[in-house]
């Protein structure tokens, strides 16, 4: 039932571009860390940069366990579910790296998702994330859910913010700048923008 793909394009291609939500699974290397599934949307907030290489948009939340483990140790996972039409299920493991704000290659990574306004959403890094296995499932048993569509209290919250006030945020929570494990997180305060 299963197929391993060489690269992300034609109908898997599309198929991952349609779904409004997708979900994101590290861990560090420890034997007893704790494993993160963290879900993802907002549409425009993912983007296919090649054939191999995807990103995603890290936004502001109360804690940053997925940006931990990839400065540890780059492993990842991301999995997509239709929740409408034919049941399928795609995933792709690979290696992450989360670009910050002050590197050089941010502006650019960032022209690749038009539709998002970066200061509307607290945005931290991209998440950039190179396949190495490519495979889909069934799917036979996602169930059947409607996307109504996004929910707008993210940026109702944090389009409120600057620099200052969101290093100022991040630095009151516990799991930003560490995991739950120890591992650094967040580099605070919050490198400045180069947007």
């Amino acid at each position: 039932m299963g197929k391993t793909y060489e690269r992300i394009d034609g109908r898997l291609r599309s198929f991952i571009e349609a779904q409004p939500l997708f979900f994101t699974a590290t861990a560090p290397l420890s034997g007893d860390g704790t494993v993160n599934l963290s879900p993802k949307g907002l549409r425009g907030s993912f983007a296919i940069l090649d054939e191999l290489t995807v990103a995603y948009l890290d936004f502001a939340g109360s804690n940053a366990e997925t940006v931990a483990h990839l400065r540890e140790n780059g492993r990842i996972t991301l999995m997509w579910c239709a929740f409408q039409g034919p049941p399928n299920i795609v995933r792709v493991h690979g290696r992450g790296e989360p670009v910050f704000r002050d590197d050089p290659r941010f502006k650019e990574l960032l022209s690749r998702f038009p539709d998002i306004d970066p200061t509307a959403h607290g945005l931290r890094a991209i998440v950039v994330v190179t396949a190495e296995l490519v495979r889909d499932s069934c799917g036979y048993a996602v169930p059947y859910m409607a996307y109504e569509g996004d929910r707008e209290l993210h940026g109702k919250r944090f389009a409120r913010e600057d620099d200052a006030s969101l290093s100022e945020y991040f630095t009151k929570k516990d799991h930003i700048a560490t995991s739950l494990d120890g591992l650094p997180g967040l580099p605070l305060p919050l490198p400045p923008s180069t947007i």
